[in-house]
């Protein structure tokens, strides 16, 4: 989890494009989702953010085969404090851990 989020940034994720569009779905919360392609706009107050994914090569260790996608993230009308309060939730719900 980050203690500030730019209003632009990029990341390399774990997963498929169906595992993001799912998680996506749930960690916008009551927000507004628009997602077309590749893209997704979320409204978050009178402001927005944009996102915009691509797959990336798989990542492989030994046997484990891992994909990923290149996720780029474009805040909008957001005060810093608000793209917090966003991000905050949203990191919870998309992070992926093991135990």
């Amino acid at each position: 989890m980050q203690s500030f989020y730019p209003e632009t940034f990029e990341r390399d994720m774990a997963g498929s494009d169906a595992e993001w569009r799912f998680a996506l779905g749930r960690a916008v919360g009551d927000h507004p989702l628009h997602i077309e392609g590749q893209q997704a706009e979320v409204q978050i107050g009178t402001g927005r953010l944009r996102i915009n994914w691509s797959a990336l090569p798989e990542r492989r260790i030994a046997l484990l085969v891992m994909k990923r996608l290149q996720v780029r993230f474009a805040f909008e009308g957001l005060s810093e404090q608000e793209r917090y309060a966003f991000m905050r939730p949203f990191d919870l719900t998309i992070q992926r851990g093991g135990g």
